[in-house]
């Protein structure tokens, strides 16, 4: 397939914009990368997801897609030709989307909250996102079955929910001096974490953590209408 007929409607910094475009690498189809201007809206964007207006949208053969998990899915159902990403056994499945669903649900926004909040609330949070990581630790045993990734041998669903996150993990705590993702609570998350790093579809689109970090500093910096720090 052409590469223009695929394109990924997005932002480098965004955590679900990562997952179109580690799924489109897995199954190793060529995308034309759009890049949105944070603070603004393209005309692109606004008709292609009048319903939220945001990132990402996948765009096939001119039709758009929205939401981060659909479109990871519906890449999984298109493009049957590369590696399976959601797991084939029904039960697999739904426990995968289940997790995918806590991640969203719940745990991101702790580790999203500890940006606006201070003193002991930004403790408090730190505590849910830890809480949550030991939640995740048991569900990779579960899920992995011995293997290196939840979805087993290699990379799938849950991995791709939960991995487009390291970046901004790691992001917190270099802000906060923790460790969250700690090889003493969370080994087996800890070692799946380098892994999922090192995968040929993850390193070209995982931001590194300095540069995400002064992307974050920038955007603190403007919620709160002062100066970018230097």
């Amino acid at each position: 397939m052409a590469k223009s007929d695929v394109k990924v409607i997005g932002a480098w910094p965004s955590p679900f914009v990562m997952r179109a475009r580690i799924s489109l690498n897995i199954k190793s189809v060529d995308y034309e990368f759009l890049q949105e201007q944070l603070g603004a809206k393209s005309e692109l964007l606004l008709k292609s997801n009048p319903v939220h207006k945001k990132i990402p949208v996948l765009i096939h053969g001119n039709k758009p897609i929205c939401e981060s998990l659909v479109i990871v899915q519906y890449i999984d159902e298109v493009w049957t030709s590369g590696p399976s990403i959601l797991p084939s056994d029904p039960y697999d499945r739904a426990i995968a989307r289940f997790w995918a669903a806590y991640i969203d649900d719940k745990w991101f926004p702790s580790l999203s909250s500890t940006k606006s909040k201070e003193g002991e609330a930004r403790k408090a949070a730190l505590e849910q996102v830890a809480e949550g990581l030991a939640l995740l630790e048991d569900a990779f045993v579960k899920c992995s079955k011995g293997k290196d990734f939840f979805g087993g041998s290699r990379i799938g669903f849950l991995d791709i929910a939960l991995g487009c996150f390291l970046a901004w993990l790691s992001v917190t705590e270099k802000i906060n001096g923790v460790k969250l993702l700690d090889e003493t609570k969370t080994p087996n998350l800890a070692k799946w974490a380098v892994k999922f790093r090192d995968d040929d579809s993850v390193k070209s689109v995982m931001p590194e953590t300095d540069k995400l970090a002064e992307f974050a500093k920038v955007m603190a910096a403007k919620s709160r209408g002062t100066p970018p720090p230097k």
